[in-house]
């Protein structure tokens, strides 16, 4: 792991982070837990608990409870208004649409974890419990395509359309709110 004196976020170097590096490292992460979900729930299902899965289960807590909200707000609040603000006409009407849309998968993804969280929480409690791996699989999906979406449209737009002032503004109000 990197020493917090040489990075900023998810291990990237100072050099390389910026707010939209961010956002990669963070669908990356995301991708990563997603794939952790899906092995809590093969292996709680052919072979009860252990303590790797407790230490799992607890990252997925932490992951899902924490980093993504915060992950959410780097979009909602800073991402998607800097990205309306520098489009005009027609232009803006799409970006809108695509904001919205990722919002409300954000709310649906929330709405999935919340259902899945209860059963997490009892694995990270050492409780015998089984996820459903129908809600698994649909969670897992859906992040997929949500995060493929804001990589190919949004991330890419972003690179091309916002200001270095913009930048720098998403990239202080990012900071300030991981690191407080």
């Amino acid at each position: 792991m990197t020493d917090a004196s040489s990075s900023d976020f998810g291990g990237l170097p100072r050099e390389r982070a910026g707010p939209l590096e961010m956002l990669s490292d963070l669908h990356a992460r995301t991708l990563h837990h997603c794939a952790m979900l899906r092995q809590l729930a093969a292996h709680r299902a052919e072979s009860g608990g252990n303590e790797q899965i407790r230490r799992d289960a607890e990252s997925l807590l932490g992951y899902f409870n924490v980093d993504v909200p915060r992950y959410y707000s780097d979009e909602e609040e800073d991402l998607f208004p800097a990205l309306l603000e520098s489009m005009a006409g027609s232009d803006a009407v799409c970006l809108r649409d695509l904001t919205h849309a990722m919002t409300r998968e954000h709310r649906a993804l929330e709405a999935m974890w919340g259902r899945l969280r209860t059963s997490v929480a009892a694995i990270a409690g050492a409780q015998q419990c089984l996820l459903d791996s129908g809600e698994v699989e649909a969670f897992v999906a859906l992040n997929q395509s949500h995060i493929e979406r804001e990589e190919a449209e949004l991330l890419s737009m972003a690179s091309r359309l916002l200001t270095d002032e913009a930048l720098a503004q998403l990239w202080t109000s990012m900071r300030e709110r991981h690191h407080g």
